[in-house]
Formats: structure tokens, C-alpha cells, sequence
């Protein structure tokens, strides 16, 4: 009769996390083999329900891709565990898995940009088979600790003893793979990034002076830097992508396919633009919106070189890892002045937020045209194509709303009785912000004092001095555009085109 496992499933969880562990560390060796980690986490992403990425970005914000990443992990390593049980008695068991394992992932991997065929083809395969050569090498390491010399009983717990040790190597080698191979994709992409530098701008604009930023604690900068610039989008782990063989492909209803390399981009005329972006799923009084310095090629002199025909009504701009937006394309012609960006802030646009190219087109929410890692730009009828989001329950067409915020005082902080600065920020691109107004409790409404605009597509700030009362109280604050339009006070949810309501937070008031 053959003994019970002492470790029943750690083996198998152990093989796996080697074999992922090996992807990753392989991935990082070679720009050729994609992270196996990033390659599924694609595919749960694509085919997640419309809910389930609503809980997700609403509940973890920018720290969605984080956890989905380690949740890939963990998920694949509890498979592990099944796996080792299942296999006690029946090793063609994991073989099967592993082997599957090596074709579902060869299968995702080479559906990621970059990857060569050949080097996925050896890696992925090699990976599975020394994660099952580790859960082999465990299966008999555990079952010597399980059998006991009845002359020596000190053999079973020696036998243990390097089960353990091989056991507990394997693991920390897997994890030390994994955090290796990050780290060097991580280092390749970032050496390309720096090494590339970024062009002199043809159309400078000054830095923020003192009259745009009231630099009031807790107020919002009116720049924002990475890593507080917030970040949503589809991508798991960020794309690796390589400015010597990047390419932007500018296709579909022109009168001739255009095909421009970084250097093109770069030798073109830069333009310099204050833009405020917003993702569609930002709540009222969210933080998933950001003002920033972006510098690239207008828009439309790429447009214009392809020269678009009459047919075409709709701009699909698409990533290197085939993630497509789509907007009118009056839009780009209308005067608001988009840009193919490739600088954020004075430096090369950050790895997460597009690099080495992105589409900034102010006034429109991200999930419509804010393509990061750009890699082509077709143009189609409006009713030829619906863009990433728009199956998944979101509006095809996506214009930022006036949206205006507090910052100081937070949603349930106590102030000293007396005169307190009240301050936020306020936004709407292509229209600008005329008029921002404070309500304290059911008291008249006070004008609040702006920063001077950096452009009507970038947002400003706004403070007012309120007078707080002893006891608890309700603040709110509403936005005019440079329409005259007043923000709804209605409240309304993200889905499907952008929430709409006035802020509203809870503060207390202790005596001096």
C-alpha cells in the first residue's frame, strides 16, 4: 500500500510557480519571448465581463493591473496545487497539464506584439518541462520522507529533510526568476526610453507660474507627474516596445498608406500642449483624471499626408497589443488640435503612459482616443467599426463633461471654527472653465476664485474662503464652462458616457 503524501499539493504548486517563473525570467532575457504572466492576464482582460472590469477599476483604481497580475499567479499556482493531488497515483495527470499549460501559453504569447514565433516556440515548452521535471523530482524526494526504515528511523526524516530543502530552493528560485525577469524587461525598456531622449520642441510653452498654481496643502498641483498621473487602460504589464523597429501605419480611407518611424515623428515639428485628461469611469470627485504637459505632432499633419477621403467619418487609433479607441473625425479637424504625443512633462513619455508614442485629443474621455503605444491609425466610416469599449456597454461617442472638486477640506475632516480655504480643481477640455461656485449647508452660493487657464483643454484651480460655523455641515461645489453651460446637479453613474452631479463631502466643525 503505497503512503500518504506528506505534503499533499505543495509539490505541484511549487512546479508551477518554477515554470512561470522560467517564463518570466526568459521573457526578460529576450525581447522575443513575451511575458507569459502579461499574455494571459490579455486574454482575462479581453474576456472579462463589462461588470466585472467596472468593480475592478472602481474598487482598485490604478492598482487593478497589480492585482490582477499577482491574482494570475496565485490562480495558476492553486492550479498547481489540484494538479499535485490529482497526480499522486497518476503522473500522465501532469504531464497532460503541464503540456497543456505549454500550449495554451505558447498560444496567448504569440498573439503578443513582439513576439518571434521560434524563441516562444523553444521557451514556453522548455519552462513547462522543468516545472514537471521539479514536480517529478518532488513526487520521489517526498516519497522516500514517507517510507520508514524499520532499522533506522532517522532515513524517513532525513529523506524529509531534503524534500524540504529541495522544495523550499525551488521556490525561492522561482520567485527570484520571476522578480529578474521583470526587472530586466523593465531595465531594457527604460535604457531605450532614456537613450532616445526626446526632440527639442519647435513651440515651447513657459512652466506654470505662480497666478496658474495657488500651491494650497492638499490641493491638487495643477501638473501632475508620474507616478500621480493616473493610469487606466486594458494592459496588464506595460508593453515592451522597441523605437528602432516601431512604426505608426496611418491606413485604411486615404488616398495612400502612410508609414512613419520614430525618427519621422521626431524630425516633425513639436508642439507643445496643456491637456487635461479623464477616463470615462471616474466618479464624481475621482482622482482618475490628470493635467500634464504633452509634447508631440499634431494630429492632423499625418492625417493630411495620407489625405483622408470624403468616406471616411471615424479615427480608430490602435496599440502595439491591438487595443483600439475611435472618434469622429471632425474631431481632429474641429480646432481643438490633437497630437500624436511623445513627450509628457519635458521628458519621453513614461513607459505606462505610452511610450515612445500616444494619442492626446482634448475634450474626448480616454476610452475613445487616449491610445497609448500607438502603432497605426485606420480611418473608416463611422458606422464600419466600434472601438474597444463600446461592445462592453460604453456610448461610441465620448466628450468630457464639466466636472469640477473638492480637494481641501476631505470628505470628513474637521476644521477649526472660523474662515477655512475651500480649494479644488475643475475641468472641461475644449471648452474651458468659467465659473466655479462653493454652497455651505443651504447658504448662497460664493464665486470662487480661478487660477489663471493654461488652456482651455487643461483644468484650473479654484479656492474660496468659507466661514464654518461649530457643528457638522454639507459642501458642494458646481462648474460653468466657457459655453455658459452649469453642470448638472443631478447625479448620474460613469456608464455609459461619464458621470454627471455636483460633488458633495461631509465636514465637521470644532471650536478654535
Amino acid at each position: 500500500m503505497q503512503p500518504r503524501p506528506r505534503f499533499p499539493g505543495l509539490d505541484g504548486a511549487i512546479a508551477v510557480a518554477v515554470a512561470i517563473g522560467l517564463t518570466e525570467l526568459l521573457a526578460g532575457l529576450s525581447a522575443a519571448v513575451p511575458s507569459a504572466i502579461a499574455s494571459v492576464g490579455s486574454v482575462v482582460v479581453d474576456y472579462s465581463p463589462p461588470v466585472v472590469k467596472d468593480i475592478a477599476i472602481g474598487t482598485l483604481g490604478t492598482a487593478d493591473k497589480g492585482a490582477l497580475a499577482i491574482g494570475t499567479v496565485v490562480v495558476a499556482v492553486l492550479i498547481g496545487v489540484v494538479i499535485g493531488r490529482l497526480s499522486v497515483k497518476r503522473f500522465w495527470i501532469a504531464i497532460a497539464a503541464f503540456g497543456l499549460f505549454a500550449l495554451l501559453g505558447v498560444g496567448v504569447q504569440l498573439d503578443q506584439p513582439g513576439a518571434e514565433p521560434l524563441y516562444v516556440l523553444v521557451a514556453t515548452p522548455f519552462a513547462a518541462l522543468a516545472g514537471l521535471g521539479t514536480l517529478r523530482l518532488l513526487y520521489r524526494l517526498d516519497a522516500s520522507a514517507r517510507l520508514e526504515d524499520p532499522t533506522d528511523g532517522r532515513v524517513g526524516d532525513n529523506s524529509k529533510r531534503r524534500f524540504i530543502a529541495v522544495a523550499t530552493g525551488a521556490g525561492v528560485g522561482a520567485a527570484a526568476a520571476m522578480a529578474v525577469g521583470r526587472a530586466q524587461i523593465i531595465r531594457r525598456s527604460e535604457a531605450d526610453r532614456l537613450a532616445t531622449g526626446l526632440p527639442t520642441s519647435d513651440n515651447p510653452l513657459a512652466a506654470p507660474e505662480t497666478a496658474h498654481d495657488f500651491q494650497l496643502e492638499g490641493l491638487t498641483p495643477i501638473i501632475q507627474h508620474e507616478p500621480d498621473f493616473y493610469r487606466i487602460d486594458t494592459a496588464l504589464i506595460v508593453p515592451i516596445v522597441d523605437t528602432d523597429s516601431w512604426t505608426l501605419r496611418v491606413h485604411g480611407l486615404v488616398e495612400e498608406e502612410v508609414v512613419f518611424s520614430f525618427d519621422d515623428i521626431a524630425g516633425m515639428e513639436q508642439h507643445d500642449r496643456f491637456v487635461t485628461l479623464s477616463c470615462v469611469s471616474n466618479e464624481v470627485g475621482g482622482d482618475l483624471v490628470g493635467n500634464a504637459r504633452w509634447q508631440g505632432v499634431m494630429l492632423t499633419d499625418l492625417l493630411d499626408m495620407a489625405r483622408p477621403l470624403d468616406t471616411a467619418g471615424q479615427i480608430v487609433p490602435r496599440s502595439v497589443d491591438g487595443w483600439a479607441a475611435g472618434f469622429p473625425i471632425e474631431a481632429a479637424y474641429d480646432g481643438r488640435e490633437p497630437i500624436v504625443a511623445v513627450g509628457m512633462n519635458g521628458v519621453p513619455l513614461p513607459r505606462k503612459h505610452g511610450y515612445p508614442a500616444r494619442l492626446v485629443v482634448p475634450g474626448l474621455y480616454g476610452y475613445v482616443s487616449a491610445t497609448k503605444w500607438l502603432s497605426e491609425i485606420e480611418l473608416t466610416t463611422w458606422d464600419g467599426f466600434d472601438s474597444y469599449w463600446v461592445p462592453r456597454g460604453w456610448a461610441k461617442e465620448g466628450p468630457i463633461k464639466t466636472q469640477s472638486r473638492i480637494d481641501r477640506p476631505r470628505n470628513g475632516q474637521t476644521v477649526s471654527e472660523g474662515v477655512y480655504t475651500v480649494a479644488g480643481v475643475a475641468w472641461a477640455p475644449n471648452r474651458g472653465i468659467a465659473r466655479v461656485e462653493v454652497q455651505l449647508d443651504e447658504g448662497e452660493w460664493q464665486e470662487a476664485e480661478l487660477s489663471d487657464p493654461l488652456s482651455d483643454d487643461a483644468w484650473v484651480q479654484w479656492k474660496v474662503d468659507v466661514d464654518f460655523p461649530v457643528g457638522a455641515h454639507r459642501l458642494r461645489v458646481r462648474a460653468t464652462d466657457g459655453t455658459g453651460d452649469t453642470q448638472p446637479e443631478q447625479p448620474m453613474p460613469p456608464r455609459p458616457d461619464g458621470a454627471t452631479g455636483w460633488h458633495v463631502i461631509a465636514v465637521g466643525t470644532a471650536e478654535a
